[in-house]
């Protein structure tokens, strides 16, 4: 049993998919042969930036530089907020060890 390596494209290469499909009005089927890449994962790519378009976070990963910096902000955040939440405990426990 063979396993088939899964493509990866870079977030620009899909935004300028969608923007060929979107503003240049080719078709999904069109961009899909000559660039050879599957069109399921084109219509993914559409779908995930009308979300963004909206506000939304979409599923996947981001296409807009606005969204990726979002999404990167917003993993930070979670890891602050698990870091004072251990600094809150450690406090405290040095607090009853100096009683």
């Amino acid at each position: 049993m063979t396993t088939r390596k899964r493509k990866t494209f870079d977030p620009s290469l899909k935004l300028e998919v969608v923007r060929m499909v979107k503003e240049q009005g080719l078709s999904i089927q069109n961009v899909s042969e000559s660039m050879s890449i599957g069109q399921s994962a084109i219509r993914r790519w559409l779908k995930q930036y009308s979300a963004e378009q909206t506000g939304q976070p979409g599923i996947g990963k981001p296409l807009t530089a606005e969204q990726q910096r979002i999404r990167q902000l917003e993993l930070e955040n979670q890891q602050l907020k698990q870091d004072v939440t251990i600094l809150k405990k450690a406090s405290a426990f040095f607090a009853r060890e100096m009683k």
